[in-house]
């Protein structure tokens, strides 16, 4: 692993509620678990990504007591095979059921035997690691180097419908400056320092892209991952904030416009600016990288890749999409009938943009074979196959704005709740500007689309796509 790349571990709300089920059943004495997980091996961060919970049952272990548990090597001997096949890595997780809030000498006599071996029976390079669950659920761990050191897990999050961090290691990000204080007012000083520690990727970045960037860096936040391969054109100055006359004249890439905004605004904000597609091994491995992802895309194909990436790595995937819908021909041509937007926010392992119909898997393999070859596309339109996809629709910056807007709330609410009912309530938000109405609604159970790849972190090629596959000099 790269010298300075830190190291973080997440799971999904539904692995994190079984955790705890088992780390504390009431009886006062300590449990422990282990966590099957993916890597996405970074070249700024390295995110271990949970993807099974394996609980050690209570009669395997030798000693259970308030602040001791030991249970034989054996029982966790298919485990390491099967972490060892699938390239996983592995997370002891145990609890501190009175609290304690550091490894105890006990703790660290333990990871001592336990992690340094975990490391000789792999005979590679990747993290293992070590962690504790306290009472109220909170979460600290660590890793093991090849010298043997033990540094600190940098963060351990949480991807439900409430989004948990908890950060090892240097603490705070020091006073709030001027321009902050304001929102950290309203949400707290926490907050904002959770905002200055995230990475946040949004891919597509005009019509709902820039106004989310522009939000996000003037709330603080402390890392943008943006992912557009486009230029600026004339029909664009009507939605992408901060593009002009010049840069439309100059064919400047989106993302090129947008980063020189985020530096000129003077924040603090890193901005990691990529013009490429997201069909492509370098967008994919930047993404993954990120805590969080805002999907601004119009390509049936593209969101597709994205809720799929999000599977892969654990993200938080808040999804934003606008309509506008006017009369298309006769006597009514022109006259607009349908004005709405909506975020849809997918936990990973719940349910996708498939389940909840926004698309077909059909829709999706001719939205693809529209993208790599138009002239098959056109033949099987032509010949009754496929229905096509759909075409550019208007865009309008109000509503492009408003839709922004609640997604970048949707995010705040769900860092720090604020809202009435619980955050599982709002998984789907739609406005309608035609009734003057908002809409919102939970979207329960898994999709079958997605189950198999949850937490599957890095695999060759990535995502298990040939097309993503790195092209050889």
């Amino acid at each position: 692993m790269p010298h300075g790349v830190t190291v973080g571990l997440t799971l999904n709300g539904t692995q994190h509620a079984a955790l705890k089920a088992h780390l504390f059943p009431g009886d006062g004495l300590e449990a422990a678990a282990f966590l099957l997980c993916g890597v996405r091996a970074g070249d700024r961060r390295t995110r271990l990504v949970a993807r099974e919970v394996f609980p050690v049952p209570y009669s395997a272990c030798a000693v259970r007591t308030g602040r001791r548990v030991t249970w034989p090597t054996d029982a966790i001997l298919p485990l390491l095979e099967r972490a060892e096949r699938s390239g996983g890595t592995l997370v002891k997780v145990h609890s501190h059921p009175g609290g304690y809030l550091a490894f105890s000498e006990v703790d660290d006599e333990s990871d001592r035997l336990l992690l340094p071996s975990l490391r000789d029976w792999f005979d590679d390079d990747r993290p293992h690691g070590s962690a504790v669950m306290l009472p109220d659920g909170r979460m600290f761990g660590r890793t093991v180097r090849a010298d043997g050191a033990m540094p600190p897990l940098a963060q351990i999050n949480v991807a439900g419908d409430d989004l948990l961090f908890w950060h090892g290691g240097a603490s705070g990000t020091g006073a709030v400056p001027d321009f902050a204080a304001s929102h950290a007012q309203a949400f707290g000083e926490g907050t904002f320092d959770l905002l200055r520690r995230l990475s946040v990727a949004v891919v597509g970045c005009s019509g709902t892209g820039s106004p989310v960037i522009e939000q996000l860096a003037r709330l603080g936040v402390g890392e943008l991952v943006i992912v557009d391969n486009d230029t600026v054109e004339e029909r664009n100055l009507n939605r992408i904030l901060n593009a002009t006359a010049a840069d439309a004249e100059k064919g400047r890439a989106k993302v090129a416009v947008l980063a020189g905004a985020v530096e000129r605004m003077g924040t603090g904000t890193r901005v990691i600016a990529l013009e490429q597609s997201l069909w492509s091994p370098e967008a994919i491995e930047a993404v993954a990288q990120c805590d969080i992802v805002f999907g601004c895309m119009d390509t049936i194909d593209g969101r597709f890749l994205l809720n799929m990436l999000a599977t892969f790595y654990q993200l938080p995937y808040f999804d934003l999409g606008v309509r506008i819908h006017a009369v298309p021909e006769g006597l009514r041509r022109g006259e607009i009938v349908e004005v709405c937007g909506s975020v849809h926010h997918l936990t990973p392992g719940g349910s996708s943009l498939v389940s909840r119909g926004l698309f077909s898997l059909d829709d999706v393999r001719a939205a693809g074979l529209a993208r790599t070859d138009p002239e098959a596309h056109a033949r099987q339109i032509e010949d009754g196959y496929i229905s096509g996809v759909a075409v550019r629709r208007p865009a309008v910056i109000s509503l492009n704005m408003l839709i922004a807007s609640l997604a970048v709330n949707d995010l705040l609410a769900r860092l720090h709740p604020y809202r009435d009912d619980p955050n599982e309530a709002f998984a789907h938000i739609e406005v309608s500007l035609s009734e003057m109405a908002m809409f919102r609604d939970p979207k329960p159970g898994a999709c079958p689309v997605f189950r198999g790849d949850l937490g599957k972190g890095d695999t060759r090629p990535l995502l298990g796509m040939p097309e993503l596959s790195r092209r050889v000099a």
